[in-house]
């Protein structure tokens, strides 16, 4: 695997989901579809060209919202596909894949966010090389329904 994604980084065909040339290879939605049509016929070819979920997701969160800090703790390790991320949404007894149902609370506690809920199907967590989760949970459960979720950064060896 490392030496077939060698051979796609130096062809420049990495990172093509990334519409931001600084980080990608600059391709718009359009350019890029019949890329992933081809790509998934393969159970490899994804990660080949780093352009695998839950981390094209992961890494477009962190491009556009990632503080610096955590641009360079995760973000440019999974640019270089170095590690692998998980996105932690979908929820038992609920449909969570519309956000509005989420239980998980995520609250402020000093420094430090405590995490209350549980998660199911839990996108890329089994991979070894996976080293963060973006968790989605309910951080103001005042606010308009739409707006009481948020996403948080946990490293995989965040002690429970």
């Amino acid at each position: 695997m490392e030496e077939m994604k060698s051979k796609a980084k130096r062809a420049g065909l990495w990172n093509l989901f990334l519409p931001d040339s600084e980080f990608g290879a600059g391709l718009t939605n359009v350019e890029y579809a019949p890329l992933c049509e081809q790509m998934g016929g393969s159970p490899l070819a994804p990660e080949v060209f780093n352009c695998a979920a839950p981390d094209t997701g992961n890494m477009e969160t962190l491009v556009r919202y990632g503080t610096e800090e955590q641009k360079k703790r995760w973000l440019e390790p999974l640019l270089d596909g170095e590690i692998r991320s998980a996105f932690a949404m979908t929820e038992p007894h609920v449909a969570s894949s519309d956000a509005t149902n989420i239980e998980t609370r995520v609250e402020q506690d000093g420094a430090d966010y405590v995490i209350n809920g549980r998660k199911w199907w839990t996108s890329g967590v089994l991979d070894p090389r996976c080293e963060v989760l973006i968790v989605m949970g309910k951080t103001d459960f005042t606010a308009a329904r739409h707006e009481q979720q948020s996403m948080i950064l946990v490293p995989m060896n965040t002690p429970e």
